[in-house]
């Protein structure tokens, strides 16, 4: 199967000057290289990266650019973006010749631009620490058999607990195997018996990135590629273990609406009717301070009941869907050796080091280890990350996002509707149809 320029139907029209700029096909398309030395004197690299990194760790960034530019001579020119608007930017750009050369997204964003031939192929040995790259970052580059993106930084979901209910409840530590988990939940539960609105853990009905998580945690899969077709494997039997243990824990231990996702749950949590949740790792500080009034952006925080009683530790047993970005390399370029070196310089091992320093945890399994020693605050959730995963990387997936199959199918399974077999089987018909659809 070819690469198909404009595949995705929200970036066709950005694209189609594409299709003229170069072969359709992956198969004439040169990887690019970062090794040896490029002579970029007299040039400028323009570089889009979001928000984040002007804010939270720009000394990275103009370090990394130092060490390029001494080693290349170009300059480099960095055009920090939006979330709330890039993607309509960058649609748009992309349908002109005046293109970044090296454009940051988010994990999840990446596939269908990789999909629709925005990116070029890298070559992944070309740049450091790529051996161990995090599967939930690389999952979003990788497409027949090429690498489309650089994975960058990190989040991770994490267990966060209250300290004081542990406390009160006998339990010393955070539980580090699932049966510890499901024993502390049983505690907590007794201890708040008096409570009717209690939940020991808060897990909404429709939150079905943790739902995979425990399908994953059993070798469970939500689709696979067989040839040129999708298939889906919620109904297969590991599947199911994982998916009856995510089930058989929500019923018993959470107090959350089946038909309500997680958007919400850090401020649901924090009025102090649930003992644990799933979340990603600053939805600790989410939960722990508000703004005084919701609407208004400027409101200072203020403190809620479980501030300061609040920690974290990673989900036992329990691989993590990674928030995150990746960086390409976009196939109009016109400096694709140069972009490849900068990538380099910015997602190296010292630049990694900047950025747990700032907070954000690197981009392989490799470094997390140290990050951990190195940034306390930041340990929880990269012990977390060394067990990562990505949804299938299929060109419609979105489509299956789109339509809320893997909610629906929960929400039928908590409320009864369906059984777990009968709302998975029902699952992968939906993810079937969609995935193959032509």
């Amino acid at each position: 199967m070819k690469r198909k320029i404009a595949a995705v139907a929200a970036i066709a029209a950005t694209l189609l000057g594409a299709a003229a700029c170069g072969s359709n096909s992956d198969d004439d398309a040169p990887t690019t290289s970062a090794s040896g030395k490029v002579d970029g004197a007299g040039k400028t690299l323009k570089v889009w990266l979001m928000v984040d990194a002007q804010s939270a760790w720009k000394p990275v960034v103009d370090d990394a650019s130092k060490r390029f530019t001494d080693a290349t001579g170009a300059q480099v020119n960095v055009e920090y973006q939006q979330w709330a608007n890039h993607l309509t930017k960058l649609d748009a750009t992309l349908a002109g010749s005046d293109v970044p050369d090296v454009v940051e997204l988010g994990n999840t964003e990446f596939p269908k631009y990789v999909f629709s031939g925005a990116f070029g192929a890298v070559n992944p040995g070309d740049y450091e620490n790529s051996s161990s790259w995090l599967q939930g970052l690389k999952g979003a580059c990788d497409f027949e058999g090429k690498t489309y993106c650089v994975p960058y930084y990190a989040g991770a979901r994490v267990l966060i607990y209250r300290t004081d209910l542990f406390k009160a409840a006998g339990i010393a530590e955070a539980p580090k195997t699932y049966d510890e988990f499901l024993s502390d939940a049983d505690k907590l539960q007794a201890a708040s018996k008096s409570n009717a609105k209690f939940g020991a853990v808060y897990m909404p009905g429709q939150y079905w990135y943790a739902a995979m998580s425990w399908v994953k945690s059993t070798g469970g899969d939500i689709a696979k590629q067989e040839g040129d077709k999708w298939v889906g494997q919620l109904s297969q039997p590991s599947s199911i273990e994982g998916l009856q243990r995510w089930v058989d824990m929500a019923k018993k231990y959470s107090k959350a609406d089946p038909t309500k996702n997680e958007n919400d749950q850090a401020n649901t949590f924090a009025q102090g009717t649930a003992a644990m949740f799933y979340g990603n790792a600053w939805e600790q500080g989410a939960a722990e301070e508000v703004k005084k009034d919701p609407n208004n952006p400027d409101s200072p925080m203020v403190p809620t009941k479980v501030k300061g009683k609040l920690a974290a530790a990673p989900m036992p047993e329990v691989p993590s869907f990674l928030g995150g970005s990746n960086l390409g390399i976009t196939e109009k370029s016109q400096q694709k050796e140069l972009a490849a070196q900068w990538i380099k310089a910015f997602t190296d091992s010292k630049s990694m080091a900047g950025l747990v320093k700032a907070n954000a945890l690197p981009n392989a399994t490799s470094l997390l280890d140290q990050a951990a020693t190195d940034n306390k605050t930041i340990a929880p959730a990269a012990l977390a990350a060394k067990n990562s995963w990505f949804p299938p990387n299929a060109e419609k997936w979105a489509d299956v996002e789109k339509s809320a199959v893997l909610q629906t199918m929960l929400t039928d399974i908590l409320t009864g509707k369906k059984s777990v077999a009968d709302g998975a089987k029902w699952a992968d018909d939906q993810i079937n149809s969609t995935l193959n659809e032509s």
